[in-house]
């Protein structure tokens, strides 16, 4: 019933990819525990270097036999003035001295190497590679869809989804306003690029001829019914396993993710200089405010680090990047096989009363 050509693609039983999530929430645990109850697996891999992006990986494949997936940030050739470091640097430091910090610390690993990380996932021969922030060459697209893997890329909008489809893409995620994390936008502006995932998914579907996978606000048998309607061939679900059992989040993200509500998100530039969504902070209010230019994406993210790894420790949420999409309130702290489960079920039923109406 719930068969996609998607599914039959990728060789997976529903049509459900858990959302990559870079940053420690997409443990290797989740991304098996996905896998293994049907659904897709995947790795938000941006952040980690070469050598444990492959270990990762294989510890992956020790856990699972079933298909995953690895995502990655397309590279944006960003410059930044020293000017608007230092402002910027002087504006932290004040964050730092009440996390007892250091103050003007070193801006070190901007970002990885993209075209190290892809030749890892080559290697690996990764089942799916999905991207983010752009499109990759072809080069990189042909030589990944040689050696069989399926490739993903994510749009805010429909021309972005039609570049992609130009480019050669197996599948398209079509990221709605509500998603939680950072925006895939790379065309236009992000302001312009935050049209909802009820109104994207079907103009997108009515612009491509290949698979459209719905993503944001999705967090249950609800969302995935109301996709499949919309013509989507899958969903993608993240939040709805933010505080999951086997996920990565710290603690305090995981409890303020179960006590939030669906108007606690803002999308902000705030923590990485990239729009992204997630649930307001001190930090956010203050920063969205800051007079200054905020450094664009990665220099903005590595010149919050060490202010988002202090407040981990000291266990305070109000400095630390806690990324969520609008469906919040329905997020649970199940195991993510059970969410996988009951949304399946969901699913079945909500089905079931559609036919018995109709007949």
């Amino acid at each position: 019933m719930f068969e996609t050509d998607l599914t039959r693609r990728l060789n997976i039983r529903y049509p459900i990819i858990q959302a990559p999530m870079a940053g420690g929430p997409a443990t290797t645990k989740l991304i098996a525990e996905v896998s293994n109850a049907g659904g897709l697996g995947s790795l938000g891999a941006a952040y980690l270097t070469p050598e444990i992006l492959r270990s990762t990986i294989q510890e992956i494949r020790q856990l699972t036999e079933q298909p995953f997936g690895v995502n990655l940030f397309v590279p944006v050739e960003t410059t930044e003035s020293q000017a608007t470091i230092e402002k910027m640097t002087t504006c932290l430091n004040k964050y730092r001295i009440e996390l007892g910090i250091k103050e003007n610390p070193p801006i070190e690993n901007v970002s990885e190497s993209f075209e190290e990380q892809v030749q890892v996932l080559l290697e690996e021969k990764v089942p799916v590679f999905s991207f983010t922030f752009g499109i990759p060459s072809k080069d990189v697209i042909q030589a990944m869809k040689k050696q069989g893997t399926i490739v993903i890329g994510t749009a805010t909008i429909v021309e972005e989804a039609k570049q992609l489809e130009l480019a050669g893409v197996d599948a398209i995620v079509a990221q709605g306003s509500e998603a939680g994390g950072h925006r895939g936008t790379f065309l236009g502006n992000t302001t312009d690029s935050l049209i909802g995932t009820m109104a994207l998914v079907p103009q997108i579907v009515d612009q491509v001829s290949i698979p459209v996978i719905a993503s944001g606000g999705i967090m249950d048998g609800r969302g995935l019914v109301a996709s499949l309607a919309l013509g989507a061939s899958a969903v993608q679900m993240g939040t709805a396993f933010l505080a999951c059992i086997e996920s990565g989040a710290h603690n305090v993200y995981k409890k303020t993710i179960l006590s939030a509500n669906e108007d606690s998100t803002v999308v902000t530039r705030a923590y990485s200089g990239r729009a992204a969504r997630g649930i307001q902070t001190k930090f956010t209010k203050e920063i969205d405010q800051y007079p200054g230019v905020i450094p664009v994406f990665p220099i903005q993210n590595a010149m919050t680090r060490d202010i988002r790894k202090a407040a981990a420790k000291a266990n305070n949420p109000e400095y630390m990047s806690l990324w969520a999409g609008q469906g919040l309130r329905l997020a649970t702290d199940h195991s993510a096989g059970t969410i996988i489960q009951q949304t399946m079920y969901q699913s079945h039923i909500l089905l079931e009363k559609m036919i018995k109406v109709s007949d």
